[in-house]
């Protein structure tokens, strides 16, 4: 299994059906209550790509990524429109947009995180395909210099710094990023006839974790 560290043309994408799927588990009792509760620490996200096909050009462009990628066996990007930066769609991306870490001194790599908040509850998730030459980051509400403060390994969504945040110091990060992602089918069935009638085929898309 290997993952191929290509975007999925984002033509494509646009106008695709999906997001974050969660799994709880529910037992009710006997007493008509519920417990529930879940193995998942983080959504996992599912699209269908068959939806942004517009055209028989755009499903020659689709046959051509899925057999470059063999089907289910390699994964690639995805730019999930409903939700591929770090602020609000309407906003710009800013280098304090994100918390993911505080200062001790010693540690020089943090991991990319976007935290979802609805009242006092709130989940944080791993970003790990930051979209390369997006990222900005800043320590104690300054913004650092890529080129001498900070590396990105992209593969990873890891930050290391050349010196260590200073004690307290809140580190921050502004960005685009992309899900790591695996088609869900090794079938793509065409019908020319029925795609120019509207009916455009399903195909799968799926997160996987890394």
């Amino acid at each position: 299994m290997a993952f191929h560290d290509i975007r999925f043309p984002v033509s494509l994408s646009f106008g695709s059906l999906g997001g974050p799927e969660r799994r709880t588990e529910i037992v009710t009792l006997a007493n008509g209550h519920e417990e529930r509760n879940t193995p998942w620490a983080q959504a996992r996200r599912r699209y269908d790509a068959g939806l942004g096909l517009r055209s028989l050009d755009d499903v020659e462009v689709l046959i051509a990524f899925f057999e470059a990628r063999q089907g289910r066996l390699h994964g690639f990007r995805w730019k999930d429109w409903a939700d591929y930066k770090s602020c609000p769609a309407s906003k710009q991306i800013r280098p304090t947009d994100q918390p993911i870490g505080t200062g001790d001194g010693v540690t020089r790599a943090f991991a990319l995180t976007k935290t979802y908040r609805s009242g006092e509850w709130q989940t944080v998730r791993m970003i790990t395909k930051p979209v390369a030459g997006s990222v900005r980051i800043a320590v104690g509400g300054a913004e650092l210099d890529e080129t001498v403060g900070w590396t990105l390994d992209s593969d990873t969504g890891i930050v290391t710094f050349a010196a260590p945040p200073a004690v307290g110091a809140e580190v921050t990060f502004g960005g685009e990023f992309d899900v790591p992602v695996r088609f869900d089918t090794d079938l793509v069935q065409v019908s020319v006839a029925s795609f120019q009638a509207g009916d455009v085929p399903q195909v799968p898309v799926i997160e996987v974790r890394q």
